[in-house]
């Protein structure tokens, strides 16, 4: 019994290491070049496009993690303007959760 539980804690570890470097690679390639590595969004795309600084409390606590899902399966288009790209058939849904796990450390 106890080699069985070393054995289901070692894995569960990896599970982590691994979502963990699946999630900052999915960041550093889909989400990056707009929001930034620090989540800021003071790139020039972020700029343009308004991304939100998830740095700021404010933002925060007005995202509902619905919506930032939806945001991220679906785009965002405002007024005919694409205002972000949708990952909904590139990225899994347990990446996604991820992703907006990740938003939510750039808060602490």
């Amino acid at each position: 019994m106890k080699k069985f539980l070393l054995a289901l804690g070692l894995v569960m570890a990896f599970a982590r290491v691994s979502l963990a470097v699946d999630v900052k690679e999915n960041w550093e390639k889909n989400c990056q070049k707009c929001h930034g590595a620090d989540g800021k969004g003071q790139t020039r795309m972020g700029r343009q496009s308004g991304a939100k600084d998830y740095t700021d409390p404010k933002v925060q606590a007005e995202l509902k993690d619905e919506d930032a899902i939806k945001a991220i399966k679906e785009g965002i288009v405002e007024k005919g303007k694409k205002k972000m790209h949708a990952y909904g058939d590139k990225l899994t849904d347990d990446e996604i959760k991820a992703l907006v796990a990740h938003i939510r450390d750039f808060k602490k």
